[in-house]
């Protein structure tokens, strides 16, 4: 195939004579001889993968156009969380289409993240803002996720209790979403008219939530119904409309000590489902157990400010099983796009929006009641019910053959909800639609008079600055500048394969039968979801050797708590039910103790050998103990220190015949594709990242997917949904989850086919042993398998050169982004160690920049050690070095400004600079700020 149109020439960053040096430098002849010994053959694949052959970019994306075709874009008034709305093209453009935004990593490393920590900040902002509250987070995964973690956050923060009250008016899949994380936590949903619900005669109660505007488009005070909660020490949780906020009195005004939401209709298309950023807000006494990501405000060692992740809540799941949360990501990308819609818009231009939308509903209102219909509100926002007394599934019907949708809620009601994106001539095809003439008019009082909204919000300068395009491409920029992706460098993360996110296989997102389809269409209308859908599925299920996967979990955190529910499920099923016990080596992910023990499930920790492989006679005695209640075994494979462990197939099959189950984190999945695969290992079910492996973007933080694949016995109890008839196991609210950016994997496997993507599985092997070779002179290599040779990625160990030096490896990480690199995995899963994945996509061009600047290190930490350098006034312990301190006119370090900034002669050619000097972390905790006076405020006050 000619390389112009072979996609896979384009992926991959080494080929041809470069692959053959990279070879030579490893001491192999050919990459398959090298797999030969790096992957124990017992594991290997007996056959090669089944897939379709390899499409080139444009024969995928006419393939994948002629697919979506299938769908049927109408007018949608369906509502229930999801809404039609206008995405500002400068957003569209330069955010969503932007890889300087879309393929940055999360912003641990703050000082090379300023520009994305701003934007998340100004959500913060947003969200504390329009709710009345405290803290917000900067997003989780969507409105029904967010509304479970509010319940945990309310189980951990109030008196004991494991009863919660769920109004029966809140959407329906919130409803399903909060019963399933409930259940395997002991926690009772009681699910009823908030009317009516008296907190005080329930013994245990601890919580209620409550929708606002509620499903049925009705707007309440629940003012009163909350001082009852509030007499028993519960906590009240709203779950909230964003755009309704800006004309509605808060949640916190009305007494909510927690609110959560969806941020989608402020300019993220609906996608058939996501991904979209859910919120949550809640009181200053909740915030240290809030769940997700928390940015804050510090200062850096000139006084300047800088943001960084802050508390415990940036990563709660390092409580491990003590954790309430397994969350460990969070949409940053489209968290981003709602607080730009906000910028962009301003406070007036969001009530303009809001007062169109609420406008059109009441004079839709009015118009039907004038008309005979009987209308079940005579106040709401933007959502009108009709009584149609048994009608509503021939009504429905009837009102796609007329162009648009309609919801049914129930045989005797119709929903319709109107949105930014509506006019008056939405208004009268609906009137017409139901025999009734449009009125000039509005509803009088159709937004409740006593709720309405007097508090002033979003006075910030960032919010009132920004409404020319202009000014808004020109902050956009400057933001981005700030920001190191992968189209500045490679990021060499262990653990967490940042490699090419194509073009091509980001194009379809944009095109409107992808973008604007919502989740609740009749099935009909999304032919072409489903069968992408399908596919996809499918090729996952040949790649992972299971008997089916499911697309729903919207993150590898949602993955792995779906696994561990499906073996819960499982073993329930058999009458097992106290099969509780989950092992988990103590090498394993935060992420795992904290989804087990959500899933119901005790942890037992498996001791890990000195070579960083499962100790297997310490299983053995876990097993042989907990024989009776195993559950399940969680491994991850290439195991996290990063080589193939032999014994793995005779472990999980120790794991079967003590009864148990064996989850696969799928984190390591780039090892795999094409060699061996967790259903030919012996696993039972494994999530995959597809933000990691199958190429979706990691977006600065989030949107991922996290699908599972099962075995045969795990089939019938895979997630739920009530669009798919059923609604057990259900765990994020729309069917298939972020539906939308599996286009994206979808578009890498058209392209990779088979062989492809067996060969990036041996290019990415290739490529960590070859950093391996170059780096084990100057950094012991910790852990190798076979032959002395890694898997995909190599863990290097700082803590001799430490030692010597008192250099510690995060000074290494700060001074790595004076050489423009982000750093790789630090001090995980060993403490005072690098993870370094280069994964395939990588040149060895870019293999041997990145090397260059990590021997250069060992070097300045070598005249440390050796007195050549001061030992606290040094480059490492000073990096990294904004542009501003290399060029002001005081200088009084003891080294040279060229040896701050020019370490490699190649930095003069292009240069990245960090946006400000180290973060103070402590500093910031101790004086907590999480929200934006504006950051030129804050630089203001530090002058």
């Amino acid at each position: 195939m000619p390389l112009h149109s072979d996609f896979r020439s384009r992926h991959l960053g080494t080929t041809g004579s470069e692959l053959s040096g990279l070879l030579e430098e490893v001491g192999y002849d050919s990459i398959d001889r090298l797999i030969d010994d790096a992957v124990p053959a017992g594991i290997r694949s007996e056959r090669p993968l089944e897939l379709p052959e390899a499409l080139s970019e444009s024969g995928a994306l006419e393939k994948l156009r002629g697919i979506m075709s299938g769908n049927t874009v109408l007018r949608s008034y369906i509502g229930q969380g999801y809404h039609g709305t206008l995405v500002p093209t400068v957003i569209q453009r330069n955010i969503l289409e932007n890889p300087g935004w879309y393929t940055a990593y999360t912003p641990y490393q703050a000082e090379i993240a300023q520009g994305r920590l701003e934007a998340l900040l100004n959500f913060q902002t947003l969200i504390t803002e329009l709710t009345a509250l405290d803290v917000a987070n900067a997003s989780l995964l969507d409105e029904g996720t967010a509304a479970a973690e509010a319940m945990s956050l309310a189980l951990a923060g109030a008196p004991k209790g494991k009863v919660m009250f769920v109004s029966e008016a809140c959407h329906p899949q919130t409803i399903d979403v909060v019963r399933t994380r409930a259940e395997p936590l002991g926690i009772t949903i009681e699910v009823g008219d908030w009317r009516t619900f008296e907190p005080s005669s329930v013994e245990g109660f601890f919580a209620a939530l409550v929708q606002y505007p509620d499903t049925l488009g009705r707007v309440e005070d629940y003012s009163a119904f909350f001082a009852k909660v509030k007499e028993v020490k519960g906590l009240s949780i709203v779950a909230a409309d964003i755009l309704a906020l800006t004309v509605l009195k808060a949640p916190g005004e009305f007494g909510a000590d927690i609110c959560v939401g969806s941020s989608q209709r402020f300019g993220v298309p609906m996608g058939f489902g996501g991904p979209h950023a859910g919120f949550m807000a809640c009181t200053d006494r909740l915030k240290r157990k809030l769940p997700g990501r928390l940015i804050g405000v510090s200062n850096d060692p000139k006084g300047r400010p800088g943001l960084r992740l802050s508390l415990q809540t940036r990563e709660q799941h390092i409580r491990r099983d003590k954790a309430t949360s397994n969350i460990c990501t969070a949409q940053v990308l489209l968290a981003v796009m709602a607080s730009m819609y906000a910028v962009y818009h301003g406070p007036e231009g969001l009530v303009a929006i809001a007062g169109k939308v609420a406008g059109l509903a009441g004079r839709l209102a009015g118009s039907l009641k004038a008309g005979g219909v009987k209308v079940l509100a005579d106040e709401g926002f933007d959502t009108v019910v009709v009584n149609v007394q048994g009608e509503a599934s021939q009504l429905c019907d009837k009102a796609v053959g007329s162009g648009f949708n309609l919801r049914e809620i129930d045989a005797d009601h119709v929903g319709i909800t109107l949105d930014e994106t509506c006019g008056p001539d939405d208004v009268e095809r609906v009137c017409k639609f139901f025999g009734a003439a449009m009125s000039e008019e509005g509803e009088t009082g159709w937004i409740p008079t006593s709720l309405r909204r007097e508090s002033e919000f979003l006075k910030q300068k960032v919010f009132n600055s920004y409404h020319t395009e202009t000014e808004m491409l020109r902050y956009l920029k400057r933001l981005e500048s700030k920001d190191l992706a992968l189209n500045e460098s490679m990021i060499p993360l262990g653990s967490c394969t940042m490699k090419l996110n194509a073009t091509s296989e980001m194009m379809p997102l944009s095109w409107n039968e992808v973008a604007n389809l919502h989740p609740f269409v009749p099935a009909g209308q999304s032919a072409g979801y489903r069968e992408m859908l399908s596919q996809l599925e499918a090729w996952l299920a040949e790649i992972t050797g299971f008997a089916a996967v499911s697309l729903q979990p919207n993150a590898g955190s949602q993955g792995e708590y779906a696994g561990l529910l499906a073996i819960r499920r499982y073993h329930e099923s058999r009458g097992d039910a106290d099969r509780d016990v989950c092992l988990i080596p103590l090498s394993a992910h935060g992420t795992n103790p904290a989804s087990a023990v959500m899933a119901g499930m005790r942890v037992v920790g498996v001791a890990c050998d000195d070579a960083g492989n499962i100790d297997v006679a310490d299983l053995q005695s876990k097993i042989d103990e907990h024989a009776d209640r195993l559950s399940a075994l969680m491994v991850t494979y290439p195991s996290t220190h990063g080589v193939f462990e032999d014994t793995i197939v005779d472990i999980c099959e120790r794991i079967h015949s003590a009864g148990g189950q064996v989850y696969m984190d799928g984190a390591n999945m780039n090892a795999q594709v094409g060699l061996t695969s967790p259903g030919r290992i012996g696993a039972d079910v494994c999530h995959l990242n597809l933000h990691k492996t199958f190429c979706i973007p990691h977006g600065g933080g989030g949107p991922g997917v996290g699908p599972i694949g099962v075995a045969e016995q795990l089939v019938p109890f895979l997630p739920g949904h009530s669009e798919l008839g059923d609604t057990a196991g259900v765990v994020c609210s729309a069917p298939w989850g972020s539906a939308s950016i599996n286009t994206i994997s979808w578009m890498y496997i058209a392209m990779m086919g088979a062989e492809g993507l067996t060969e990036a599985t041996k290019v990415a092997i290739l490529n960590a042993n070859y950093m391996a070779r170059r780096l084990a002179p100057f950094y012991p290599i910790l852990y190798t398998g076979n032959k002395g040779l890694v898997a995909h990625e190599c863990i290097i160990d700082l803590r001799g050169l430490s030692a010597k030096s008192g250099i510690t490896v995060e000074d290494v990480a700060k001074r790595l982004m004076d050489y423009g690199y982000h750093s790789p995995t630090m001090s995980w899963p060993v403490a005072g160690t690098l993870m370094i994945e280069p994964t395939e996509s990588e040149s060895k061009a870019e293999l041997d920049r990145f090397c260059d600047s990590l021997i250069s290190i060992q070097g300045e930490i070598m005249a440390v050690a050796n007195g050549e350098a001061d030992p606290t006034d040094n480059v490492l312990k000073n990096a990294p070095h904004p542009a501003e301190d290399v060029c002001a006119d005081d200088w009084s370090h003891s080294y040279t400004r060229e040896q701050a900034a020019y370490p490699l002669a190649a930095l003069r050619r292009h240069k990245f600079w960090p946006a400000v000097g180290r973060v103070d972390n402590v500093a910031g905790d101790r004086n907590l700020v999480c929200t934006c006076d504006s950051v030129e405020a804050y630089a203001a006050a530090s002058e």
